[in-house]
């Protein structure tokens, strides 16, 4: 069997298991991490910010005051990520 031969089949098998689905419903689950993981990425850019004006105080970079959006850290992309 060779490699295109492979993939082929490879592709055939994975199409057949998640059956036939338009590629615009696949924006029902990638927005929603897109926006997560933006979400997150802000986060830690506000509490990067936090930290350098308080000379790494870790309890004021984490005062919800300094954030437009609250993360979890069980809920953090980098979490859900591992």
């Amino acid at each position: 069997m060779t490699q295109k031969e492979l993939e082929k089949y490879l592709w055939g098998a994975a199409t057949a298991l998640r059956g036939k689905i338009d590629a615009g419903d696949y924006k029902q689950y990638i927005f929603p991490l897109l926006f997560l993981k933006r979400i997150c990425d802000v986060y830690d850019e506000e509490f990067e910010n936090a930290l350098s004006k308080s000379d790494n105080d870790v309890e004021y970079a984490s005062f919800a005051e300094n954030h437009h959006f609250q993360v979890p850290p069980e809920s953090h992309w980098n979490k859900i990520r591992e």
